[in-house]
């Protein structure tokens, strides 16, 4: 039998989808949070240590929150000005840092094979980054730590047309779809004609009509929700003294606080002198002391988490609070779902939109001209965008999948098109 692996290397999650050549389906699919874990002491140099995914987790917690813990590595692709960064005494580029999340999924499907596959099919958003340079350094990264991961021979394909293959396998008429893929880091378009019937061809370019995208996705929600509901309690808008005036404490301490690719520049000798710095001349204010408390004790990722969760509730209920208490620092914040969609993210959710009405434009389309519209992704399930789209385009038309699993199966079932 032959095999080869659809992988989905995604901002919050990564998924690897096991391919059977031979019978023409998907077999297995695996699931990896995108997470890496570094201990604080690494006792033997040539023996350098760390976990991925939910051992990440675990192994943070146990170790008290001491120690490099990374999230949302792939939005760091695109970022020129990352060329490496230092974990304990070893220097890590982006590409490493990739490759052992790739790795460690393929690790285990080649387990579960009890043989070496290296050849798959690579995921990517339409756009890494809106700046075509910056999409360049991403994908010439990413193909890097493919290698590096152990593939030898591998394709690419936009991840919104891998999951338009995938919608395709459960329709039963041809369909004029566009697919959403709504991930942690992007919000990709794909506008394609679909037949079940031909699901088995090998040439599909004509079906596909556009592809499209923006770099906005959940992380940019979670931010959001840091900024606007816990940032106020880290000491935002407090005063501190500076040449005999009053000035609001630097929005550079807040702007990296809520986001995972910045985030480890608090942690440096530099900015955690600045901060203590802050806390003084701010006449010991309470909330810069929680700032303090949270970068010195790592507690990032345990606000990050809260945060999460709150995003993720108001999926289901309308009122919620955005609480924590970790260490010395402890707050409990109201939010409601009308605040969170109109006010909180409303920008984001605009600029998504406005592509999405561009993007239709462009291809000589209004709504009413599509079939359905497949929405997939973990941040489809975010109340108050799906609410944007039902109104678009009617509730009739708005079709669900695998929200997390979808693209890696549409990669594996992209290899006879892409082999060729």
């Amino acid at each position: 039998m032959s095999y080869i692996y659809g992988l989905d290397f995604g901002t919050t999650n990564s998924v690897l989808a096991i391919y059977d050549i031979t019978k023409g389906e998907v077999i297995k699919v695996f699931t990896m949070p995108s997470l890496l874990f570094f201990p604080e002491f690494q006792e033997d140099p040539k023996q350098f240590t760390y976990s991925v995914g939910d051992d990440a987790i675990e192994k943070y917690l146990e170790s008290g929150m001491q120690g490099r813990f990374m999230k949302s590595i792939k939005t760091v692709l695109s970022n020129r000005s990352f060329n490496k960064t230092r974990i304990a005494n070893k220097f890590f580029t982006a590409e490493d840092l990739v490759s052992l999340i790739i790795k460690a999924l393929k690790n285990k499907a080649d387990h579960f094979l009890d043989r070496k596959i290296n050849e798959a099919v690579i995921g990517r958003p339409v756009f890494f980054s809106e700046i075509p340079e910056k999409d360049a350094v991403a994908q010439n990264r990413l193909s890097k730590a493919v290698e590096m991961a152990g593939f030898k021979n591998f394709y690419f394909q936009y991840e919104p047309i891998a999951a338009a293959f995938t919608y395709e396998r459960n329709i039963s008429n041809k369909e004029l779809v566009l697919v959403a893929d709504f991930g942690g880091g992007t919000s990709d378009f794909s506008l394609m004609r679909l037949d079940p019937s031909n699901v088995t061809m090998s040439d599909r370019k004509k079906d596909m009509l556009a592809k499209g995208g923006v770099y906005i996705g959940g992380d940019n929600f979670d931010s959001r929700l840091m900024w606007d509901k816990g940032t106020p309690h880290l000491g935002r808008g407090v005063k501190e003294s500076f040449a005999d005036r009053w000035l609001e404490l630097p929005n550079s301490y807040y702007t990296n606080i809520t986001s995972w690719d910045k985030m480890n520049f608090l942690n440096s000798y530099k900015m955690l002198e600045a901060i203590e710095r802050s806390y003084v001349f701010s006449g010991k204010d309470p909330k810069v002391k929680n700032l303090l408390t949270v970068v010195q004790n790592n507690l990032a990722f345990s606000l990050f988490k809260e945060v999460e969760q709150t995003k993720i509730r108001l999926t289901d209920i309308d009122n919620t609070f955005l609480t924590f208490k970790e260490t010395d620092v402890e707050f409990k914040e109201p939010v409601n779902i009308t605040e969170y969609g109109d006010v909180i993210i409303k920008k984001d959710l605009s600029k998504i939109m406005s592509y999405l009405s561009e993007f239709l434009k462009n291809n000589s389309l209004v709504p009413s001209d599509l079939d359905s519209v497949f929405l997939t992704g973990g941040s489809s399930m975010v109340r108050p965008l799906k609410n944007l789209f039902v109104a678009e385009f009617g509730i009739q038309k708005i079709k669900h999948g695998n929200n997390f699993n979808s693209v890696a199966i549409g990669l594996a079932h992209s290899y006879k098109l892409l082999s060729k």
